[in-house]
């Protein structure tokens, strides 16, 4: 079986893990990372960094015009809208937060099947490669645990998108190949993706989560929050500020 593999890299920790997972497995792995119109490009750098040292095919896509339709979001609108700080329901996450981007993972997903449909159809049609032997997966870190609360995290909207974009392929309509939406972290709390990120050996020390596009993370929104809480919970000290620590002291002493 000929295992063709896309997966959504953004740079994260999150990203890294399930990418080093992917490659674990046996899969033909496209990384793709996408420039939506974020409001910095730090994790762009990471993730680039990151796909080199796995060893990844590595596409960054500019689709930076999404700003101006997913508009209602402090990643694309840091004018209008504050990015939260602390906030006392990130456990709870009563409250969707104005971090969450409209629609951000359908359209990443839409774009990834249409990349991974492009390399499905180059198999079948010009290299001959019976359709029977192939399997194509997306694979996206979406977690529905230890994250901000966001509605495209769940497990019921990945079992949806998947069938839909089989019925809405030229793969699935005519060759009967599937799109298979893998989530291996759905379920997993922070501090055990962490431990599976270790075991991977991927590289975290390059990785970058935090909100903001500082030379350091501002360790106060959610997700440089819930970095620590999982760091913390693992029982390993966060790789990224181990080595920030040493590149600033190495720095100081060099003035």
């Amino acid at each position: 079986m000929l295992k063709k593999g896309v997966v959504l890299l953004s740079g994260g920790l999150d990203s890294t893990t399930v990418a080093g997972l992917a490659v674990r497995q046996g899969y033909d792995v496209t990384a793709l990372t996408v420039h939506y119109g974020q409001t910095h490009g730090k994790e762009i750098q990471s993730a680039r960094e990151v796909a080199r040292l796995l060893g990844l095919r590595h596409q960054i896509i500019d689709v930076s015009f999404y700003k101006e339709i997913a508009w209602y979001s402090a990643l694309t609108n840091p004018v209008k809208f504050n990015i939260p700080e602390e906030r006392s329901d990130i456990i709870e996450f009563k409250n969707i937060p104005v971090t969450y981007v409209p629609l951000r993972n359908t359209f990443f997903l839409t774009m990834a099947a249409a990349y991974l449909e492009s390399e499905v159809l180059n198999l079948i049609e010009q290299e001959k490669v019976p359709s029977g032997e192939i399997y194509a997966a997306i694979f996206i870190a979406a977690n529905a645990v230890d994250y901000s609360g966001y509605p495209d995290c769940r497990p019921e909207f990945y079992k949806r998108v998947q069938r839909t974009l089989y019925l809405g392929s030229k793969i699935g309509v005519q060759y009967g190949v599937s799109f298979h939406i893998k989530t291996p972290i759905i379920r997993k709390s922070k501090a055990e993706i962490i431990k599976m990120a270790i075991k991977l050996g991927v590289p975290l020390e390059h990785t970058w989560s935090c909100y903001e596009g500082g030379e350091y993370p501002c360790g106060k929104c959610d997700s440089c929050i819930l970095r620590a809480k999982g760091f913390a919970e693992a029982g390993y000290r966060d790789p990224l500020l181990v080595r920030l620590r040493a590149t600033y002291a190495t720095n100081d002493k060099n003035k």
